[in-house]
């Protein structure tokens, strides 16, 4: 290695590291009071013991958006509201290929145990409701739709 000017060891570069790698990239997040004003008005409501899904059909979108909500009653710790929020928006990317195109989508976390909740459970209860909803569609490796 190359001696620096100050007498130190000159370091290799390392590679940048894309942290927002594993977040629901924005165009597919719902923003602004108009979205969720939509959803409101037009969204039908399927709920569980700790999440509530609304869902609408929005024809002049292509691609679906998805808000999560996690309310003061459930923390009043913003951090810890965040948390609960990132690991939902976490299982929708990771899913985002079973979600059906043109819609607008609000989870509304209201159970403070989805913060300990284990992650596989947390998912069989958040894609059990996109199921119910109408949501979901299966797919093959290809990318080809069935039915089952």
């Amino acid at each position: 290695m190359k001696q620096s000017p100050k007498g130190g060891r000159f370091h290799r570069a390392t590679p940048k590291i894309n942290y927002n790698k594993s977040m629901l990239t924005q165009h597919y997040r719902c923003h602004g009071y108009s979205s969720l004003k939509f959803l409101y008005r037009k969204g039908r409501v399927f709920r569980s013991r700790s999440l509530s899904l609304r869902v609408a059909y929005n024809e002049r979108r292509t691609d679906s958006r998805v808000a999560v909500i996690v309310t003061k009653k459930v923390f009043k710790s913003a951090p810890k509201r965040n948390r609960i929020r990132r690991r939902v928006y976490e299982i929708v990317r990771a899913n985002w290929d079973h979600i059906k195109p043109a819609h607008d989508i609000l989870i509304s976390v209201y159970d403070p145990a989805s913060t300990v909740m284990p992650h596989a459970e947390l998912e069989k209860n958040l894609v059990g409701m996109l199921k119910q909803a109408g949501v979901w569609q299966n797919r093959h490796e290809d990318g080809k739709e069935y039915i089952t």
